[in-house]
């Protein structure tokens, strides 16, 4: 994985891939000087997940979906837009957690922890249960995360219910669509056998 992560892009959507996260480093910067200091740490919590599709070896075109979505999900929150766009968090909710789910399945499976998913002999449905699990379990630890930033940082971070349920529910459906796609579309950039 650290090949991986080292070898230098060679393709033009590597290199738009590779950008993106460059635009993630500056956006820590940018935060920092123009926001609160508070709005670039969520920016700077982004970088390390930007750094994941370099690891598995992810498909140029999952690798710059897979960053252009963290980076909207942390800037949604400096920008106020889940407060200031109707249903905007369960967008992001749906299409985040999808995105997260999906790349902890290929990391999962470059470490030989769960099957790759198009491997000969590779059950269809494996990564669909699989990764649906894995965005329902990503939405909850995201939902304790907002908890404990209402409880213990700040009580503007808005907290209830509803809203609970609800970008659980969004996480969840995020993660069996990306499931059936991670059955069924390489996603990293090792060849593919056929079926």
């Amino acid at each position: 994985m650290i090949e991986r992560f080292l070898r230098p892009p060679r393709r033009p959507g590597e290199w738009v891939a590779d950008v993106i996260r460059l635009v993630g480093v500056l956006s820590v910067a940018a935060t920092f000087i123009w926001w609160e200091p508070s709005d670039a740490g969520i920016i700077a919590l982004s970088l390390l997940a930007l750094v994941v599709p370099r690891f598995a070896g992810a498909r140029a075109g999952f690798d710059i979906v897979f960053c252009v979505t963290v980076l909207v999900a942390a800037w949604s929150n400096v920008l106020g837009l889940y407060e200031s766009i109707a249903l905007w968090d369960l967008v992001v909710h749906f299409v985040c957690t999808g995105v997260l789910a999906a790349m902890t399945y290929l990391v999962l499976a470059r470490l030989g922890i769960v099957p790759s998913p198009l491997a000969d002999g590779a059950r269809r449905a494996t990564p669909v249960v699989l990764v649906t699990a894995l965005g329902l379990a990503l939405s909850a630890v995201w939902e304790m995360v907002e908890w404990v930033g209402w409880r213990f940082v700040s009580d503007e971070i808005f907290v209830s219910y509803q809203d609970t349920i609800g970008d659980m529910a969004a996480g969840g459906l995020g993660g069996l669509l990306a499931g059936v796609v991670v059955s069924r579309v390489r996603l990293t950039d090792d060849p593919a056998r056929p079926r």
